[in-house]
Parts: structure tokens; sequence; C-alpha cells
């Protein structure tokens, strides 16, 4: 055997190493949150929170979205008063994720929030997310409905986004408080439910 062909064993299982890494999952799955799970879904957002913002925005406003969007008692706010449906979504059993959903019109409902822990990027969690919530709606709608989603104008997800059906068909600089703005496309898909 020569030095070349040793390289080559050698790439060979760290290539196979790399594929088998700590990250590869099994199985997603997704559950329907409860009330219970507004600690979850906290714990679950302060640790994804700064790494998808954290080069967007400043802390300050980080700080003060945060609070705004995944107090424990704004979670149950949004899940009682404004009727947005949460799930967990979970990898190999252990939570990973959340995705909340919002009916804005007769035919319309928003992703409000789709969120995954950094480190499950790259492993399918981000089309499954969308998947299920697709399924979900096909499940409780009768007919075709629009989904929308609000995201940031320099969020990399956009990427994605578009690359799972979704297209801008607006811009918003909503208002948030506190002199914050949250500078946003709009992006849609419309869905064929038979």
């Amino acid at each position: 055997m020569c030095i070349r062909d040793s390289v080559y064993i050698v790439f060979l299982f760290v290539y196979l190493y790399l594929c088998e890494s700590k990250y590869k999952i099994n199985m997603f799955t997704i559950r329907k949150a409860t009330i219970d799970d507004r600690s979850l879904i906290h714990d679950l957002a302060s640790r994804i929170w700064e790494n998808t913002y954290g080069k967007i925005l400043s802390k300050e406003q980080l700080g003060y979205m945060f609070d705004m969007m995944y107090a424990p008692d704004n979670i149950l706010k949004q899940m009682e008063e404004l009727h947005h449906q949460y799930f967990i979504i979970l990898a190999d059993d252990m939570p990973a994720g959340y995705l909340s959903i919002e009916k804005t019109g007769e035919n319309t409902y928003n992703f409000q929030k789709i969120y995954s822990l950094p480190e499950m990027h790259g492993t399918g969690i981000g089309r499954f997310i969308i998947e299920q919530g697709i399924n979900y709606l096909k499940e409780v709608h009768t007919g075709p409905f629009t989904i929308e989603l609000y995201v940031n104008r320099y969020n990399p997800a956009i990427g994605f986004y578009r690359h799972m059906g979704l297209r801008e068909i607006g811009t918003r600089d909503h208002h948030i408080g506190n002199g914050y703005f949250m500078n946003d496309y709009i992006m849609s898909m419309e869905v064929e439910n038979k």
C-alpha cells in the first residue's frame, strides 16, 4: 500500500465519521403544544433567538422583542386570546424547535414562528416544520388556503423559504413599540386542499 492509498483511506474514514456526526437525526416528530409548554417554548427560544437575530438587530431590540414574544404570560396570551396554535418539534424525542400558526382570514393562516435549534440546521428540520404545518392546516381547513409569514429582510432563511415555495408579495415596517420596527418581507404560498 502506498502513501497515496493510506491518505485516501484516512480521508474516507474522516468523511464517513463526519457523515455520522452527533447531529444525525433518525426521526422528527411534532405534537401540539399546550399551555403547560410555555416554559419549554421560552427555553427553546432563549437558545435560538440570539443566534437567529444577533447579527441583524441590536441587543436592546433583541431583548425587547424576546420579552414581548416569549415571556410565559405573553405565550399564554397568544395561545388563549389570539388563538395561536403552537407545536413542539422533536428530534429523536428531544425538543428541537417550535411552530406557531395563527388564522388571520377566512382562508389565510400566518406561520408566526418557525424556529429550530441552531445545531439542527441542515438536518431537514425546517422542511419538516413547514410540511407538518401545512399538513395540519389541510386537516382543519376545507378547501384551498394561503399561508403567509413575515421574515426579517436580512434573515438568511429567506432563501430556504423560497426553496419551500413561498414568494415575496410585499414588505412591511411594523412598529412594535419602544421605537423599534420589524422590517419584514411578507411571504406567501397558495396551498391546494381537496
